[in-house]
């Protein structure tokens, strides 16, 4: 690789099929989220078929919060709140959840939903996953829901994410995958790249966001590759399990110390 190449690639990334530069993305990203946070819950339930509500229903399953000692948990771009609803439930009472995302029109939608439900035990924090406005080994533990492939520097986010957990914490990550079964993959990917924007178009009035969503998945590294920034950011015991064929898989790390 030349250094011109080289410089390319340090300086610009992919949004969806888009190679865009690297400080261009996240405002693209934000415009994608901004234009789909009314709709995003029932666009998962109808791209998914329901799937995603197993999916992170499983999350909190290996996550589990404990019921009878304080916990603090971390869910980073989780703007509408499902992962931290989950959280709380299964939690006992003295789980406390703070909810961030870089998007405010998705923690809005997060916040309506909440209402007084969980006062005192949830909060709200707008800021980047590439720069947490939070303390050093504050938080038991970190989740990430379809989030981290919209981050434009993983690696930065990934070492936040280690800053904040405190020893013994444990990052969970679920994500979309690689489909590792050969029928499931053709049909998969036609109704990604033709079912989805169309859905997108018809209940979301956004058939662009919806077909970036769609490209941003197939840019993301493969589930060993990405095991493999996990255990370079410094956590240990560093698995991956995939779901549904291999749609989503979660990533799962420790802190040791």
């Amino acid at each position: 690789m030349s250094s011109a190449e080289r410089s390319k690639e340090e300086t610009s990334t992919h949004f969806g099929f888009e190679q865009v530069a690297l400080d261009e993305k996240q405002g693209r990203v934000d415009d994608v989220f901004r234009s789909v946070a009314k709709r995003y819950d029932l666009m998962n339930d109808l791209m998914s078929g329901g799937l995603h509500r197993a999916w992170k229903s499983h999350l909190i399953s290996m996550l589990r919060p404990p019921r009878n000692r304080p916990f603090h948990h971390l869910d980073v771009a989780g703007g509408t709140a499902d992962i931290a609803f989950r959280c709380l439930e299964a939690g006992g009472s003295e789980t406390h959840v703070t909810v961030l995302d870089i998007n405010e029109s998705m923690l809005r939608v997060g916040a309506e939903r909440a209402g007084h439900r969980y006062d005192g035990r949830i909060d709200f924090v707008t800021a980047n996953a590439e720069s947490l406005p939070l303390p050093n080994e504050a938080f038991d533990a970190y989740t990430i829901a379809f989030g981290i492939r919209n981050v434009p520097r993983i690696d930065l986010a990934l070492a936040e994410a280690r800053r904040v957990l405190k020893p013994g914490g444990r990052f969970l990550c679920l994500e979309f995958s690689k489909v590792d079964l050969p029928v499931l993959d053709r049909i998969y990917d036609a109704y990604s790249f033709h079912v989805i924007p169309r859905l997108g178009a018809s209940v979301a009035g956004d058939a662009d966001s919806y077909r970036y969503l769609v490209e941003s998945i197939r840019k993301f590294p493969t589930p060993g590759r990405f095991a493999g920034m996990i255990e370079e950011a410094g956590f240990k015991h560093v698995t991956h399990r995939p779901l549904s064929g291999g749609i989503v898989a979660i990533h799962s790390g420790w802190k040791i110390s």
